[in-house]
């Protein structure tokens, strides 16, 4: 698929023939976000584009941002195989790629003169491996990829919570992500930056990371990242012990933990919701507790890329129900009312 996706990418013609089939646009899904202009709330997630070879052909599907990578400061060949499995039953991923990417310089080498014709943003990881367990080692591997993608992209995403890397993830630690990020302000960089937050957090190590977040510059949070939990609405009869798990089964921790953020930070905070997203309805509940943006995978992967579409189509028709303009009215509205 990437690289179907790929060579559709680098061609006007099937370019357009792609857009004609599954683009949808509407004023009333427009918004402008920490500078950047979206023309729907529907986002690629990070995981899908690891290596950024489908920036071309993104925005002809529907999307209306979209997040490559996890990239890392130096190249990742990801963990040993199997590493992916399809939960058919439960709609879900076990996915334990382990941030299986080419590294921060072949991928900004490769984008360094690209245009972007919607917004793009880069999320940061560290090196899946031993030589950066420790705390020092691993905020360096973090700045060298801020560094290398300096000018390229429109926002960042610090990815503190892949559950399938080597060392586990010490950053969710409020002291450790408050030494990364004091690193991370004297780049001064220019653009919004977000931290992704892992589902499994418990409401003090949430409470924590905001607080954190808070005297930094620091845009937003994505809510959420895999789970690790093996829960009850796993229906299938096999399960693999290790990997994250993204889909329905993570979709109630995401709307839990995107109107726990909201609420705890009086929407100053913009959030952009990811987890178990396959319909307008699902996206349109994220919304609504508190999220401006949307993103997804794994509901694609399902459901097929027309989903995009039908998902913004049908955003407009749930606007209009409950009465509202446009999509930046719906934002939080389940708390004003």
């Amino acid at each position: 698929m990437i690289l179907f996706g790929r060579f559709l990418g680098y061609n006007l013609i099937t370019k357009k023939i792609i857009k004609l089939l599954f683009y949808y646009s509407n004023e009333r899904l427009k918004q402008r976000i920490l500078g950047m202009e979206f023309s729907n709330p529907i986002g690629l997630a990070a995981g899908f584009d690891k290596d950024a070879q489908l920036t071309r052909i993104i925005p002809s599907i529907g999307f209306g941002f979209a997040e490559i990578g996890s990239i890392t400061g130096e190249p990742c060949k990801g963990n040993p195989k199997p590493r992916l499995w399809r939960l058919i039953k439960s709609k879900s991923i076990v996915v334990n790629y382990g941030l299986k990417n080419d590294g921060s310089k072949k991928i900004a080498d490769r984008l360094k003169d690209e245009t972007f014709e919607i917004p793009i943003g880069v999320s940061i990881a560290k090196t899946n491996d031993k030589n950066t367990i420790s705390i020092e080692s691993g905020i360096n591997d973090y700045l060298k990829t801020c560094k290398r993608f300096l000018d390229i992209g429109d926002y960042f995403t610090i990815n503190i919570s892949c559950p399938n890397a080597f060392g586990g993830e010490p950053f969710t630690d409020a002291k450790k992500l408050d030494r990364l990020l004091n690193e991370i302000d004297k780049l001064s960089i220019k653009k919004p930056i977000f931290v992704k937050l892992s589902p499994d957090l418990t409401k003090k190590e949430v409470d924590d990371i905001i607080n954190v977040s808070k005297k930094h510059k620091i845009s937003g949070f994505i809510c959420t990242n895999l789970t690790k939990m093996r829960n009850k609405k796993i229906i299938d009869s096999y399960i693999p012990e290790r990997g994250g798990i993204s889909g329905k089964v993570v979709e109630d921790l995401s709307n839990e933990l995107i109107s726990y953020v909201y609420k705890k930070t009086n929407g100053k905070f913009v959030i952009i919701g990811c987890g178990g997203v396959f319909s307008a309805e699902d996206a349109y509940k994220k919304i609504k507790s508190g999220a401006s943006l949307i993103q997804l995978i794994t509901g694609m992967i399902f459901e097929g890329p027309q989903v995009i579409s039908e998902i913004n189509l049908r955003v407009i028709k749930l606007l209009e129900r409950d009465g509202f303009r446009n999509i930046s009215d719906a934002i939080g509205a389940d708390f004003r009312r």
